[in-house]
C-alpha cells in the first residue's frame, strides 16, 4: 500500500474558513490593514444561498469594504422600506427608512445572494486576500488550546497545512469550531422552519414601494410569509412556522407550501399573478448562538457564531457586523502581539447586546406585537422602532421601546377572557 504524500506546509497571518459575507468581510478588513490572509471556501461561486434582503445598517460596513460603488452599479432592486400585513390582510403604514434618516444610507438593496456573495469575495481578492474556492478545510489544528492553523484538501486530493496566527471560523451553519467544542446552544423559543420558492411575474408594488420587504401573517398568526422582490422580475416568497407544525404529517414541500398559501390569501393573490420558476427549498431549526466567540488564536463570525430568525432580515447585517468587529480585534491583536481569547473576542458583549435587541423584537412579533398599534399609541417613538428595523441595534436609545412594548403586552393579556 502506497502511503499518501505528506501535506505541504505554508504560513500566513490569518486563515479564514468560508467565503460568505462574514468571511469576505473579515478577510477584506484584515488585508486592508496589511496582513496576509488566506481564505478557503469549499464551494465554487456563484452558489445558491437564501437570505436576500439587506437592511440599511449594512451601509456602513459596505462603505469600509469599498463595496458601495459596486452595489450602486448593480442591478439589485433598491429597498426603501418594510411593511407588515396582518392575518386579516390589513396592511400597515410603511416604515420608510429615508423619512426617519434622510441620508443615502437609508436606501439598501434586495440582493440575489449568488451574485452578492461573489461580488463580496471578488472584492476581498481586490484587497489582497488570497481566496481559494473548491477547497475543503479538513481540520483546524491546535497546540493545546491554541489554534495554530488548518489542514486543507484541494480538489485533486492534495493536502496542505497552513499555519496561522489567527484562524477565523466563517464556515456558516457548519460551524467547524463551534461544533468541535460543543459551543452551539439552540434558542428554545425560536424553533422555526421555512419552505420557500421563487416566482416570476408575481405582483410588485411601484415607486419607492417597489423594493419593500413585506411580512405577511397567516391566519391564526400561526406563521408568516416573506415577500422579497428581486431583479429580473423574480420574487422570493417563503413561509416560516414552528418547525414541528410546518413539517408535521410527512408532507412534501410542495404540499406544505400550497397549504400555507391557502392560509394567507394576500400572498396567494400576489403570487398567482406570476408563475413559479424554481424548486421548493426547506430548512429547519433556525436560531442558535455559541457560548464563546473566541479562543486563543481563533474567532467565530457570522452564522458560525450565531443565527437569528430571519423575520427582520438581519442575517447579512449580523454577518457583516461580526466580521467587522472581529477584524478590528484581530488587527489590534496582531499589532500588539496578542491573539488571546480575551483580545479576539472583546467585541462579544456589545455585539450580543445588539443581537438580543433584534431577538426581543422577533419574540414580540410571535407573541402578538402590533407595529401599527404601537405607533398609534406612541407616535413619537416610531423613529426608535424604525431604528430597530434599519438595524441600528447597537445604539442604546432603541431599548426605550421595550418597556412600552411590555405595557401593550400586559394590556393584551388583561383583555384575554379567563377560563371559568
Amino acid at each position: 500500500m502506497v502511503a499518501s504524500p505528506a501535506p505541504s506546509q505554508s504560513s500566513t497571518d490569518v486563515v479564514v474558513i468560508g467565503g460568505g459575507p462574514a468571511g469576505a468581510t473579515v478577510s477584506t478588513l484584515v488585508a486592508q490593514a496589511g496582513h496576509r490572509v488566506r481564505l478557503f471556501e469549499r464551494a465554487h461561486f456563484p452558489r445558491f444561498h437564501i437570505g436576500e434582503s439587506l437592511i440599511p445598517e449594512t451601509y456602513w460596513v459596505l462603505q469600509r469594504l469599498n463595496m458601495l460603488d459596486k452595489m450602486k452599479a448593480s442591478g439589485f432592486v433598491k429597498k426603501c422600506s418594510v411593511q407588515f400585513v396582518s392575518q386579516h390582510g390589513k396592511i400597515s403604514e410603511p416604515f420608510y427608512f429615508t423619512d426617519h434618516r434622510p441620508h443615502e444610507c437609508s436606501q439598501t438593496w434586495q440582493v440575489l445572494r449568488s451574485e452578492f456573495d461573489k461580488m463580496m469575495l471578488d472584492n476581498a481578492r481586490e484587497h489582497g486576500v488570497q481566496a481559494h474556492e473548491g477547497v475543503r478545510v479538513r481540520e483546524v489544528l491546535f497546540d493545546g488550546d491554541r489554534a495554530t492553523g488548518v489542514r486543507v484538501q484541494y480538489e485533486d486530493g492534495t493536502e496542505e497545512v497552513v499555519n496561522a496566527k489567527v484562524v477565523v471560523d466563517a464556515s456558516g451553519q457548519s460551524a467547524m469550531i463551534g461544533s468541535k467544542f460543543g459551543l452551539l446552544e439552540k434558542d428554545k423559543d425560536l424553533k422555526k422552519g421555512a419552505v420557500w420558492t421563487y416566482w416570476k411575474g408575481a405582483y410588485r408594488d411601484v415607486g419607492r414601494d417597489e423594493g419593500a420587504t413585506i411580512v405577511l401573517q397567516t391566519k391564526g398568526k400561526k406563521g408568516w410569509f416573506w415577500y422579497i422582490p428581486l431583479h429580473n422580475n423574480i420574487v422570493s416568497v417563503g413561509i416560516v412556522r414552528p418547525f414541528d407544525e410546518l413539517f408535521a404529517g410527512n408532507r412534501d414541500h410542495e404540499t406544505i407550501y400550497n397549504e400555507e398559501l391557502d392560509n394567507c390569501p394576500e400572498v396567494k393573490r400576489r403570487v398567482l399573478m406570476g408563475e413559479r420558476c424554481d424548486k421548493y427549498y426547506a430548512t429547519k431549526d433556525y436560531s442558535y448562538r455559541a457560548r464563546k466567540s473566541a479562543g486563543d488564536g481563533w474567532v467565530l463570525v457570522g452564522d458560525a457564531y450565531g443565527f437569528l430568525d430571519p423575520l427582520y432580515s438581519s442575517g447579512v447585517l449580523l454577518a457583516l457586523k461580526s466580521g467587522q468587529v472581529a477584524a478590528d480585534a484581530i488587527n489590534e491583536g496582531l499589532a500588539k502581539g496578542d491573539t488571546s481569547a480575551a483580545q479576539l473576542g472583546k467585541w462579544r458583549e456589545d455585539y450580543n447586546r445588539g443581537m438580543d435587541r433584534m431577538r426581543r423584537l422577533v419574540i414580540e412579533y410571535y407573541e402578538g406585537f402590533s407595529f401599527g398599534r404601537f405607533v398609534q399609541r406612541h407616535p413619537h417613538l416610531k423613529g426608535h422602532l424604525t431604528d430597530l428595523l434599519i438595524g441600528n441595534l447597537f445604539n442604546d436609545h432603541v431599548a426605550e421601546v421595550f418597556p412600552l412594548i411590555d405595557e401593550l403586552k400586559a394590556e393584551r393579556a388583561a383583555a384575554q377572557p379567563t377560563a371559568s
